[in-house]
This record gives C-alpha cells, sequence and structure tokens, in this order.
C-alpha cells in the first residue's frame, strides 16, 4: 500500500480530511487506495485526502510547475484528492488544514517561524496562509488564505436544476483555480429584489434544499464543478458589510459540510450582485469571512486535526 501507518482526520469547518505528511515524496496515492481511505462506512470517512509533499515529488506537475513553486519560496504542497480519487486543482479548506498540520507536526522547523506567513503550493499556484490564533466567532485556529485571482462569468449566465427537485435557478459562473456555479435562491435582507428577480429562482428553499443529487448546469461545463446555493441573511451597506448563507454540492463528492474555493466563488458572485465585498458567510460547518477585491479573494476561517490514526497493515 502506498500510504504510510500513520494518518491524521481533520476538518475546516466540516469540510473533513485523511491527511498524511510525505516529505520524501514516497506515497504517492492510487485512486483506489483514496477512495478506500475516504469511504465513510469501511474507511475513515472524509470529502478528500490530502498528501502534503514537496512540489517535486507530485507526478502530475510539469518540471516548470516545479521550477515555479520552489522560485515563490513555496516548500511544501497540498496534493489533494477528491472523495472519488480524482485530483482537484484547489481546496481553500484544505489549506487551512495543511497549514495547520504543518506547524503541528513541526514541519517548518529552521524553515519558519509560527508568525510568518506560509507559502504552500497547489495546483492553483502559491497560495499564502497567516495564523491569526482564535476567534470568538470563527473558532480555534483560524488561518487566512489569500486565494489569489479570480474570475467570473456572465452573472446569471447558467440555469441550474436539480433531478427530482422542482425548480431551477439562473447561476453565475467563477473560476477560482477550479469550477464553481453560484446560484442567489432568497433574499432574506428584501434588498436586492432585482438580483433575485434574475436568478429566476424556483428552488424549494436552502434549508429544505436536497442536494443529494448532482445538480445539472447548462450550458455544460466540460470538466464539472461545484455548485453553490446562497441566500444574502442581512446587508449593511454604511460598513460595506454583508451576511449570508451557503450550501454546496461538491464535484466528486457530494454535499459538504464548507468548501472554501465555493465561498469564495459566493462572495465574487454577492460582491458582482449587491456591490458588497465583505461577507461572513455561514455554511452547515461553521462560519467563515470571505473578503473580495478586484485582485484576490481571502477566505479566513479555522482548522481542526481530529485524529492520529495507526493503519491496518490489511487495510
Amino acid at each position: 500500500m502506498s500510504i504510510p501507518d500513520i494518518v491524521y482526520k481533520a476538518h475546516g469547518t466540516g469540510n473533513d480530511f485523511v491527511v498524511y505528511a510525505d516529505p520524501e515524496g514516497i506515497y504517492e496515492p492510487s485512486t483506489e487506495e483514496v477512495v478506500r481511505l475516504t469511504d465513510r462506512h469501511r474507511g475513515i470517512g472524509g470529502d478528500g485526502l490530502l498528501r502534503i509533499t514537496r512540489p517535486q515529488f507530485v507526478s502530475d506537475l510539469s518540471e516548470g510547475d516545479v521550477r515555479a513553486a520552489q522560485a515563490d519560496d513555496a516548500s511544501w504542497f497540498m496534493d489533494y484528492r477528491n472523495a472519488d480519487g480524482s485530483l482537484a486543482q484547489m481546496c481553500g479548506n484544505g489549506t487551512r488544514v495543511t497549514a495547520l498540520f504543518i506547524r503541528r507536526m513541526c514541519m517548518l522547523t529552521g524553515e519558519a517561524q509560527d508568525d510568518k506567513p506560509l507559502r504552500l503550493a497547489t495546483r492553483a499556484g502559491v497560495k499564502i496562509l497567516s495564523s491569526l490564533g482564535d476567534d470568538e466567532l470563527l473558532g480555534q485556529d483560524v488561518f487566512r488564505v489569500d486565494m489569489g485571482k479570480w474570475a467570473i462569468g456572465p452573472v446569471m449566465g447558467h440555469t441550474v436544476s436539480i433531478p427530482g427537485v422542482e425548480g431551477s435557478a439562473r447561476g453565475t459562473y467563477v473560476n477560482m483555480g477550479n469550477p464553481h456555479v453560484v446560484c442567489l435562491i432568497e433574499d432574506g435582507s428584501a434588498s436586492y429584489t432585482e438580483a433575485l428577480e434574475s436568478s429566476q429562482a424556483t428552488l424549494p428553499a436552502l434549508t429544505t434544499l436536497d442536494l443529494s443529487r448532482k445538480p445539472v448546469v447548462s450550458p455544460v461545463l466540460d470538466e464539472g464543478q461545484n455548485v453553490e446555493f446562497v441566500r444574502i441573511e442581512s446587508v449593511d451597506p454604511l460598513t460595506g458589510q454583508g451576511r449570508a448563507f451557503m450550501r454546496v454540492h461538491e464535484r466528486g463528492v457530494g454535499e459538504t459540510l464548507s468548501c472554501g474555493t465555493g465561498l469564495c466563488a459566493t462572495g465574487v458572485t454577492l460582491r458582482a450582485l449587491t456591490g458588497i465585498s465583505h461577507w461572513t458567510i455561514h455554511v452547515l460547518g461553521g462560519v467563515l469571512d470571505v473578503d473580495v477585491d478586484d485582485e484576490s479573494v481571502r477566505l479566513t476561517g479555522s482548522a481542526t486535526i481530529v485524529a492520529r490514526i495507526e493503519l491496518n497493515p490489511q487495510h
């Protein structure tokens, strides 16, 4: 088995992972191993697997990718796999878990101090993470990650439906290094009636929405996508702050309690619809802050290491 004997269970606001360190590059997992370990009934269980290794040990990276990461002072790489074993370009919650794991395992000894931002290589480029300690609202071991550039398609440019669920909604494509389609389906603030009308949302209420089946997006995105369903809770134009609630169906996984890149895509979309750049977003797994500007998105939330696990050699 190309998995070490010791792995860890961790999560970022409920988005959970099997995690392990591979500094020597000898434990690249197979698809079958990822599926087996993340199985919630016969394995450890998780939305995905995080292998923390060096850029030069990631087989799908080009030599140019490796050189770029090293030139950007990123000595560690977050090799993330979805629960179905597929490679993923990016995982916002996974970056925070990775940062906490690296610091807890003392993997940065001699390379950086705890108060120095971590430069973490991913398939979507180098992300910079800062440790903020504990926060009364966001939780313990809070990290802020600069997710970098984003790109948005035509607002409400897609139609989203869910098999077996009555209704549909218009959604907006956002690229956060991985693809998203964000649908505004409710406005509890009653401030953005025009935006809600543009979404043509006829889906059930967000709290009762059945996301057990993969949403259907038209026009089709060939590589698939995560789909976010959002309700605006409140806005304060004087402070430029907004609150929202989001649920997400993640490609290769299903509904998850949280999705970091999905939160960022939601912040980008809400900014386009409302002009508000700073959002506190509630997900099923917790609360996070999203700050959007023309250059980047910053995601702030907690990370938790749950357990150290010794695998059965016959697993």
